[in-house]
């Protein structure tokens, strides 16, 4: 029988620091006069004690080290655990959610999908809205480490390929899981504070700011506004354009550049492609909009590269109602929505390295065909890509498809109609945060939606958060006999 001592252990540690981060905006009621402080305190003591308690049971684990199969239940069981606490607050607070609304809005926050129940944001209690944003800068933090340190042990999606390369850091491989850890906490620390201060600089008050910095580097989408951020000057909206494309890049080679390394990031083909096919994007729409007859140039090249980059990395903070431009400018956000920013990112879905190994799969296909004899072999950036890697993909992208497609049809015959259930679906298993159709808020909030609907969602959301396989692999007898 597997022994499952190792990871409830690293379970109730992270529930242990949960607790801990609970505090922080229980401190932020307490000093503005909120009563809800009381609501934080008694959910820091629960989650704590409740981690405490499972950490000390298993103590006698310690000093063994995760297996395959405790790897793949470790990550999908943090996705599932951290957010059933997380939402704590919000079912005990003062928003009135119930069990099913709390665990959507911790879930959507934990996966840093951006989804959202909530309305009247804007007359919210800071601790409530702060919390939501911890969240998601957790999630994004927590998928990092995940992406580059368990996923490509699991061999999930052709993340080991990457790991053979993205752990060259100054001509040495990083040694332990703890140093690469704590490097790119560091980094990603670094990263929303200069956030915070750009956010300041450019006419925000220091507490949007703070939730807006949180949000955006982790790719999350949560706002302190139900408008989201066109109530923010557009000098505001074009620093989170720049940081929300920089938050797609790959986290690895930030440590690369902290380390004094520029050239990894600058010979990456998984960023130029990023940065290529997201100019690409933008300027496909703002041409339609030109074409359509609208003449305000910056405020139509300021929303087509907001809106876009946002839907491309992820995050899903809007400026405008992007289906209202239209239905070709709707359909290239989708597209972008499920290409998604770079592998070892905050950022969602497929992911813009995927897609190049597949290009470059079907290229040596066909090469194969008109050349029968010949050995074709696919190469990334002049390095060769194993026939695991291509494998891996190839599922990913299968597992999305399918994905996507059940999840509509469920949603559809629950109630969405069609349109409603394509985005929500789409958005979900993408984790990229607004719905377009029937049913939706003024303000993109989805809390008319029936609880069958938001369960579905919510398992779509960790489905796409964890590359698919790594969550569908544990509903395969074999996997548990092997």
């Amino acid at each position: 029988m597997p022994d499952f001592r190792p990871v409830v252990h690293i379970l109730g540690l992270l529930l242990v620091v949960l607790g801990l981060t609970m505090l922080v905006p229980a401190i932020v009621d307490l000093t503005m006069g909120e009563e809800s402080w009381r609501i934080f305190l008694s959910s820091a003591f629960v989650t704590s004690l409740s981690g405490f308690g499972l950490a000390l049971a298993t103590a006698n684990s310690l000093g063994t080290s995760l297996t395959l199969r405790q790897s793949f239940l470790l990550t999908t069981l943090t996705w599932v655990v951290l957010p059933a606490f997380g939402a704590l607050p919000l079912y005990l607070g003062e928003v009135s959610f119930d069990l099913t609304d709390a665990m959507f809005e911790s879930m959507s926050g934990m996966t840093t999908t951006g989804t959202t129940v909530m309305v009247g944001l804007d007359e919210k209690e800071a601790g409530i809205l702060l919390w939501r944003s911890i969240l998601q800068w957790l999630g994004g933090l927590g998928i990092v480490i995940v992406a580059l340190v368990f996923l490509p042990v699991m061999k999930v999606g052709g993340m080991q390929h990457f790991r053979s390369e993205g752990f060259d850091t100054m001509g040495k491989v990083l040694p332990r899981a703890a140093d690469i850890s704590l490097m790119l906490i560091q980094v990603y620390v670094g990263l929303t504070v200069v956030a915070a201060i750009a956010f300041v600089l450019s006419g925000m008050g220091p507490f949007d700011a703070i939730n807006h910095a949180l949000t955006t580097i982790a790719t999350g989408g949560y706002s302190t506004r139900d408008a989201s951020f066109s109530e923010f000057p557009a000098a505001a909206q074009y620093a989170c354009t720049a940081l929300m494309w920089l938050s797609g890049l790959p986290f690895i080679r930030y440590v690369q550049l902290v380390n004094g390394s520029v050239t990894p990031l600058m010979r990456d083909v998984q960023a130029r492609a990023y940065l290529r096919w997201t100019l690409y994007a933008i300027a496909m729409i703002a041409a339609y909009r030109f074409w359509q007859g609208e003449v305000a140039v910056e405020r139509v090249l300021r929303e087509s590269a907001f809106n876009t980059v946002s839907l491309f990395s992820g995050t899903g903070f809007g400026t405008a109602d992007v289906s209202s431009w239209g239905g070709f400018p709707l359909l290239v956000v989708i597209v972008v929505g499920f290409i998604g920013a770079c592998t070892a990112s905050t950022g969602c879905s497929i992911k813009v390295f995927r897609f190049l190994v597949l290009f470059e799969a079907i290229k040596s296909q066909l090469r194969q065909l008109v050349h029968p004899n010949r050995v074709a072999l696919v190469h990334i950036d002049g390095r060769r890509v194993d026939s695991e890697v291509i494998s891996s993909v190839i599922v990913m992208f299968t597992a999305f498809v399918l994905g996507f497609g059940v999840l509509t049809i469920l949603l559809s015959l629950n109630g969405l109609e069609m349109r409603a259930a394509i985005t929500a679906s789409w958005t979900a298993i993408c984790n990229i945060g607004p719905v377009y159709g029937h049913g939706v808020g003024e303000s993109g909030a989805v809390d008319q939606f029936s609880d069958t609907v938001k369960w579905l969602m919510m398992a779509g959301m960790l489905l796409g958060r964890l590359e698919m396989v790594a969550v569908l692999v544990l509903l395969l007898p074999r996997f548990w006999r092997a």
